[in-house]
């Protein structure tokens, strides 16, 4: 039997358990930091991606979002949109009278800016197209030894509308006979000679008739100076088509008359009686196209005005 001391030691003993655990790793190899590290990285993310978009968003979009978080409700009754998303004031109206002169969308400086670096760009690639335009014309009559000696009849100019190939007369060497528009022979070779060069170029083509101010005994009652110009210049388009010209390049045959001299100062010289070949840029075709376009009134404009006529006639009984 042990002795009392020994068995009081032993109760008053504490018993201690050891576990081991398995397979573990010290705190810090642990996953808990990826985590975080993740969703650090996804907050940055959206805070950069809220950055741009307030930069890139238009104040009339900021002042709409404003409107909607404020009132949701009345924006939505409304029609569901910001009242600040339009520089319209109210829907189909006009623009906004209090908008700064000049203002506008944030992208919508450097559109503008690229559409006027490609218009510059087709004006001087159309610039380029028809000085060599100019130079072939003058190169095939310098070729053509029975052309050569009419070369002195043509000026070639580029103009707001594009290459103007001016066919001049000569005192001596006529384009039609007096009083008509009979195209002289030699004439009519280098009018078929150009038509056929014209031919291979994109660009419309109008053609103007100029005379002098000689009158006929007629005056200006009857055939004129007027039907002059257009019979020579229609009859120059006979001569243009014959040589090869397509009959669809052609926008506009018209006859001016003496309204445009040459030569103001001497209304009666040679060259004032000429014809006008004008091979048109883009933007000259486009004024044409639209100085001639009739734009004719839809079935609703007509029963509108209609109504409106109806209207008056009834208030005024």
């Amino acid at each position: 039997m042990a002795p009392p001391s020994a068995s009081k030691k032993t109760a008053q003993q504490a018993i201690i358990i050891k576990r081991v655990k398995k397979g573990g790793h010290g705190g810090h190899h642990g996953g808990a930091w990826k985590i975080a590290y993740a969703d650090f990285v996804t907050a940055m993310m959206a805070f950069f991606l809220l950055m741009w978009l307030l930069g890139s968003t238009t104040q009339g979009d900021l002042k709409g979002i404003s409107d909607y978080f404020n009132s949701p409700l009345k924006v939505a009754l409304s029609g569901g949109s910001g009242a600040g998303e339009s520089t319209i004031i109210m829907p189909g109206g006009g623009a906004d009278l209090t908008r700064p002169s000049g203002a506008g969308r944030r992208g919508d400086q450097p559109r503008t800016q690229a559409r006027s670096e490609m218009k510059a760009e087709i004006e001087r690639q159309e610039r380029l197209e028809l000085t060599a335009l100019a130079e072939r014309i003058d190169a095939t009559i310098l070729a053509n030894t029975q052309l050569l000696e009419l070369r002195r009849h043509i000026r070639m100019d580029l103009t707001l509308e594009g290459l103007r190939i001016q066919i001049v007369d000569d005192q001596n060497r006529p384009m039609f006979d007096t009083g008509s528009a009979l195209v002289k022979d030699y004439m009519r070779s280098l009018l078929r000679q150009i038509g056929l060069i014209l031919n291979d170029v994109p660009h419309r083509i109008t053609l103007a008739g100029h005379t002098d101010p000689s009158l006929y005994s007629s005056g200006e009652r009857g055939y004129s100076n007027w039907e002059l110009s257009a019979d020579r210049a229609n009859a120059s388009r006979r001569e243009l088509v014959a040589g090869g010209l397509q009959e669809n390049k052609l926008l506009r045959v018209v006859g001016l008359a003496d309204a445009l001299p040459l030569d103001p100062e001497n209304p009666a010289a040679a060259i004032n009686r000429r014809i006008s070949i004008t091979v048109m840029n883009s933007d000259a075709e486009e004024r044409v196209l639209r100085a001639d376009r009739i734009e004719l009134p839809s079935e609703a404009q007509v029963e509108a005005a209609r109504h409106v006529v109806d209207e008056a006639g009834t208030s005024g009984k």
